[in-house]
């Protein structure tokens, strides 16, 4: 009847006959369900795993069930956490997709590929970059992951920006929270909002991307050298789907002149990014390279993170925050 909740039959059995009989050890567990001893302490091990069962407080050595009100209510925050952590991977892989695109064209550079054009080389992609950037008419949506950027790099695309919010065209930019610490790149956002800009922030982001006119998508072949190649992205569904991407982060996002910070007992967006990225499994060290932070910061905060719910391992910590509600509760 629990299978579905992580309990095979014989664990099942050993919780139920512990709750009627709760003196019984492992002799007469096995001779009460007919089973060897071997799969009573097995069972036992299970149960203890998903916490269904605790030292007894007045018997030394003994162990007792815990009640299945509290029971139930523990396996089903493990499911939901397992749930919510999976439902995470697959939009994760739906925010990979068009990186996936990319990849495949760089292995692939001969094969036909319909709405697909492939740059090489840094000269290559500013080129054809400046040539989109030339024909825009109404809008330009960017995701720009890492830290804070150079200042060379941010004078340098001034010239460019004055011309476009100049005829009026529509530049939404995304950046990573960790910018927040940049000054070059924080003045920059200030004097591109000033001129009709819009500047926000996320933790995270899943790739560095441009979307002109909503019509064509430019995209690095590589998440690590974004220099080493691109490709022009042209096809209509993976346009609506990287506009809807850039869209739905955009709305979660923080506008770059926003303090940032959260009221006691609340998460800020960088914190709940860490639980999100917690429940996928990422280590520290992937966690600091997706929030552009340093390792020492990421572990800052996944400590802190577990301490706010007094949680002993990371699995535990899955389960306290989907019950504090921190991950979806996923039906």
């Amino acid at each position: 009847m629990l299978a579905t909740l992580g309990l095979d039959s014989t664990a099942e059995a050993v919780y139920r006959t512990m709750l009627a009989c709760p003196r019984d050890g492992v002799k007469a567990l096995a001779e009460r369900l007919g089973v060897p001893e071997d799969d009573v302490r097995r069972s036992l091990d299970t149960l203890s795993e998903l916490a269904l069962i605790r030292p007894s407080y007045e018997r030394a050595g003994e162990l007792r069930a815990v009640p299945p009100e509290v029971g139930m209510e523990i396996l089903m925050a493990r499911q939901q956490a397992e749930l919510a952590a999976q439902q995470l991977r697959i939009e994760a892989s739906r925010a990979a997709a068009a990186q996936l695109i990319a990849e495949y064209a760089d292995l692939s550079p001969s094969a036909e590929s319909p709405g697909v054009e492939q740059l090489v080389g840094l000269d290559e992609i500013r080129s054809r970059i400046g040539g989109l950037a030339h024909g825009l008419q109404t809008e330009l949506m960017s995701f720009a992951p890492g830290g804070g950027h150079q200042p060379q790099t941010l004078e340098a695309s001034k010239p460019n920006d004055m011309a476009l919010l100049g005829r009026g065209v529509r530049m939404r930019s995304l950046f990573q929270d960790s910018v927040r610490n940049s000054l070059p790149t924080v003045a920059y956002a200030t004097w591109l909002s000033e001129l009709g800009g819009e500047v926000r922030t996320a933790p995270d982001l899943p790739t560095r991307l441009m979307i002109f006119d909503r019509t064509t998508a430019v995209i690095p072949v590589s998440s690590e050298d974004s220099a080493a190649g691109a490709v022009i992205l042209t096809g209509q569904g993976t346009l609506t789907a990287l506009c809807a991407l850039f869209e739905n982060v955009w709305s979660g996002a923080q506008p770059l002149g926003t303090p940032q910070g959260r009221d006691e007992g609340t998460l800020s967006a960088q914190e709940s990014t860490v639980i999100r990225l917690l429940a996928q499994g990422l280590t520290d060290e992937a966690i600091a390279k997706r929030l552009a932070v340093s390792p020492r910061t990421a572990r800052r905060l996944a400590n802190g993170l577990m301490e706010r719910l007094g949680a002993a391992s990371r699995f535990e910590f899955g389960v306290r925050a989907v019950q504090r509600g921190w991950l979806p509760n996923t039906p």
